[in-house]
């Protein structure tokens, strides 16, 4: 990093980087074990082949999220569709991401694993829009063009909590067919009207206008595995029930950091795959973005890198307090700040994008974010993957007699100091 050149600024503080022990954390392992039989199975008993006509264009969503079995289950529903005699292809559906271009869209199923030649159909992509009408908080319904011209619309959504949601409607199908299917135009008209309120009222006036088929809705376990897959009709009153049942199976898999209190939580990745707000707020606390009581306690954050699937979208290192260089060497401003600008809502505000202080490398950024802590004593440090898989963490000896006393954790490798590499990363 450039510095002025008549001043030799002395070095930052630092608190020497614990040994960690590796510790596993038992969680359900339930899960469809052919997740694309089972969808290609669920369409086609649903009556799928009774909606086509042979040739019919079918139109299927598919996300930025990279859920559990993602390949496998657009596979299946491509399969499922020609089986019927239809002739599938896929349509990026996730709002602004990629740069809200449709090339960036493209790029990131690409980075997700789907392609042509993966799923068995060709993608199309668009981020042109028909705007269907306007719903009773103002927000204007869009629907991507390429799907508004097909015979019919099958939409597949995880249903999950989302970081910004307390209330009974999260992530699911609507959300798909509010953000998704409205690209760019329609996730800022959403967001700009209230994100929630519009997930409700905006989806009354697509599937009432649109020709969708049948919502494919997916629970995934605290292991990125599809343990629910459920068929259910394209109307508003199915796409409703659906993830309001849903969302209270998928709390029973939402997996947390089992302390109540750390002086530095390391997260080795963030990116919009793993979580619209790439750290999960449900896990790290709202406090981080709404302010409020400190639950759970996490006194300082470092991110250490960016997911490839995300495509630069560093949406989110705003609630972590030190990343890397790394990091800011694979964060792309443009990319980030039209999915922060699209996503304002009344109230809000664009706290998510700006960079917290960026250190040469992981251990420094360890080490000075151990020190910025002022922890007291052995400092109670934990590691993770990232926020969305929560299986196994490496702990700080501080925290070992909790996790002797917790039956759903155990110790897989002893404490050792960590093993860092000569420019000092981690990985």
């Amino acid at each position: 990093m450039p510095t002025h050149p008549a001043i030799a600024a002395m070095p930052y503080p630092r608190c020497p980087a614990p040994a960690l022990a590796r510790i596993k954390q038992h969680l359900p392992s339930d899960h469809i074990s052919n997740p694309r039989a089972e969808t290609r199975q669920r369409l086609l008993e649903a009556g799928l082949q009774q909606k086509l006509k042979p040739g019919d264009r079918i139109a299927i969503t598919a996300g930025s999220r990279g859920m559990g079995g993602f390949v496998e289950i657009l596979s299946g529903i491509v399969d499922a569709v020609k089986a019927a005699e239809g002739v599938p292809f896929i349509i990026p559906a996730m709002g602004s991401h990629g740069g809200a271009v449709a090339k960036g869209q493209v790029e990131i199923l690409r980075r997700l694993g789907v392609t042509e030649g993966s799923v068995g159909a060709p993608i199309k992509a668009s981020m042109e829009t028909i705007e269907l009408g306007t719903t009773k908080n103002g927000a204007v319904a869009h629907l991507d063009e390429i799907a508004s011209k097909a015979d019919g619309i099958i939409v597949l959504g995880r249903t999950k909590t989302h970081p910004e949601s307390t209330g009974p409607i999260a992530s699911g199908l609507l959300k798909m067919v509010t953000i998704g299917l409205g690209k760019q135009i329609g996730a800022q008209q959403a967001h700009n009207h209230g994100l929630w309120e519009s997930v409700e009222a905006v989806p009354r006036i697509v599937l009432e206008k649109a020709h969708a088929l049948f919502g494919v809705a997916v629970v995934e376990s605290g292991f990125r595995q599809p343990v629910v897959i459920e068929v259910v009709p394209g109307n508003y009153d199915a796409f409703m029930e659906a993830d309001l049942r849903l969302l209270d199976i998928s709390k029973q898999y939402l997996s947390r950091i089992p302390f109540e209190m750390l002086d530095l939580l390391v997260i080795d990745e963030v990116g919009k795959n793993i979580t619209g707000s790439g750290i999960e707020l449900n896990v790290v606390g709202h406090w981080r973005m709404k302010g409020g009581p400190h639950v759970p306690d996490f006194r300082r954050i470092v991110a250490l890198s960016l997911t490839h699937e995300s495509l630069g979208n560093g949406i989110g290192i705003g609630l972590a307090d030190f990343t890397t260089r790394r990091f800011s060497d694979t964060f792309d401003p443009a990319v980030t700040y039209v999915n922060i600008l699209t996503a304002q809502e009344p109230g809000g505000s664009p706290r998510e994008g700006p960079m917290p202080l960026a250190l040469a490398s992981d251990k420094e950024a360890i080490e000075v974010a151990l020190y910025s802590s002022l922890a007291e004593g052995r400092p109670r440090v934990c590691r993770i993957k990232n926020t969305a898989e929560l299986d196994e963490m490496w702990v700080s000896e501080a925290l070992l007699e909790e996790v002797n006393q917790n039956p759903k954790l155990s110790v897989i490798d002893l404490s050792a100091p960590i093993a860092f590499d000569p420019a000092g990363n981690l990985f």
